[in-house]
């Protein structure tokens, strides 16, 4: 979003970032967004409660909380924020999973176009769970053979199986809630004055298509991170000089690590910011990357496993070792630098959309280990669609994990990297003069632009 909004104002359009009160706080304390962004006239940063409590962890699955207390406390708090707001908004550009701003937009008159962070393929699928349902394909009834293929989503009846949906998509009764949610507040996108994706069309055209059948004004504008870094090009800024949009500080150790390792050497494991792995995973994949004798680079978050009371935190003596000679452990990494660094060979990844995009513009072939949400379409679209990696999911076995590593890294490599450097390539094409993303944010702009005109 950050990002978004920073396109936003180099395009001199005047942006108010509303965020919640618990994440502005966590990005004022680490990173320096309130001077990045001064140099923008009429940007100003905003803020709204979340409904949740000071010490709630927002983190794995208890972010499920917080769809309830936004609609509860925060949805009637954003419509009086709007009345007040002076001069008034000309245009709403909202997360496009909450829903709630959708509908204060409409209620006011005020032109909305959601920005959804995840995939196409993501919100198509979300989209058709109405489709699943009317084809008896949902609920997954108990003994369903989960590699069988789906049928009833358009454009992907080759390839999707029901052990790719989403994790919510799994549930027993089809009046789940939060089936239901995702369902409705993606229905409302489709209705809404346009929608931004962070994708571009060399890589999910197909499914775009199908997407335009019932929402004609799509704008692909990804991958934001390197659109960002080309329009500052454009005005001789960089980004080489400015904090990340992380709540975390990063250990810029890891760069220094990794200017000492061979090119290509190195996996890059990291299963993102919300993930919580429990101990016994952990451990699988740490045996199974010791015992792959390949050098790795971790991050591994304090939060990343839970500590239960008597369970102990002691580790086996042959991983602390197979560490020390081959690895490196951060508590968080500076994704994006990582990832273009050369020593880097492969990325083991939870499939979050950030992560497979950064990857895919970095040419690094991918391990997906999918925890939940969107990340089981996001692995078996990297392997079976694009070709960019292997997809673990359902499976954590240090067996399973050396055998993969060794596979990117080694007996598959060539092929995978072949693809990996070509979609590379079409990703910084896409956003550069003339590109497909580069075109659609000009046409978004317009069309923006067009809005406040007519108001």
């Amino acid at each position: 979003m950050l990002k978004l909004a920073e396109l936003l104002a180099l395009a001199s359009l005047r942006v108010t970032f509303l965020n919640s009160e618990y994440n502005h706080e966590s990005l004022v304390r680490r990173t320096d967004i309130l001077s990045r962004f001064a140099q923008y006239p009429g940007f100003k940063f905003e803020t709204i409660p979340d409904g949740l409590s000071q010490d709630h962890p927002r983190v794995g699955a208890a972010m499920r909380d917080m769809f309830g207390s936004l609609e509860l406390i925060t949805k009637p708090i954003f419509k009086q924020m709007l009345f007040e707001i002076n001069p008034p908004p000309d245009c709403i550009i909202g997360d496009g999973i909450l829903g709630l701003t959708i509908d204060v937009a409409n209620e006011l008159g005020i032109p909305i176009i959601p920005f959804r962070t995840t995939s196409a393929g993501c919100i198509w699928v979300f989209s058709s769970i109405f489709d699943m349902i009317q084809a008896g394909e949902l609920p997954i009834k108990g003994n369903q053979d989960m590699d069988c293929l789906i049928t009833s989503v358009a454009g992907m009846e080759t390839f999707l199986r029901f052990r790719d949906l989403p994790s919510f998509c799994k549930v027993s009764d089809v009046k789940d809630p939060l089936l239901q949610l995702m369902a409705r507040e993606t229905s409302k996108n489709f209705k809404a004055n346009g929608l931004i994706l962070n994708t571009f069309e060399e890589l999910e055209g197909a499914t775009l298509s199908q997407m335009r059948t019932k929402c004609p004004k799509i704008y692909t504008i990804g991958p934001l991170h390197e659109h960002l870094k080309a329009r500052l090009a454009d005005t001789n800024q960089t980004m080489s000089d400015r904090s990340s949009n992380s709540f975390r500080e990063d250990d810029r150790s890891c760069i220094s690590w990794l200017d000492k390792q061979p090119k290509g050497s190195v996996v890059y494991v990291s299963f993102g910011s919300i993930a919580v792995l429990p101990r016994e995973k952990l451990m699988e994949f740490w045996f199974g990357l010791v015992h792959s004798g390949k050098r790795f680079l971790w991050v591994l978050r304090p939060e990343n496993v839970p500590r239960n009371d008597g369970e102990c935190d002691v580790v086996p003596t042959e991983l602390v070792e197979g560490t020390k000679e081959r690895g490196y452990i951060v508590d968080w990494a500076p994704q994006e630098d990582v990832l273009a660094h050369g020593a880097i060979g492969g990325f083991l990844t939870h499939s979050g959309w950030n992560s497979t995009l950064e990857s895919v513009t970095a040419g690094v072939p991918m391990i997906c280990w999918p925890c939940f949400a969107d990340q089981q379409l996001n692995s078996r679209f990297v392997e079976e669609v694009w070709k960019l990696g292997l997809d673990m999911k359902d499976v954590c076995d240090r067996r399973v994990m050396e055998q993969m590593v060794n596979d990117l890294m080694v007996a598959k490599r060539e092929e995978i990297l072949k693809s990996a450097t070509e979609f590379a390539k079409l990703a910084k094409g896409s956003v550069n003069a003339g590109g497909s993303s580069n075109c659609n944010f000009d046409c978004l702009i317009e069309d923006i632009r067009m809005m406040i005109k007519n108001c």
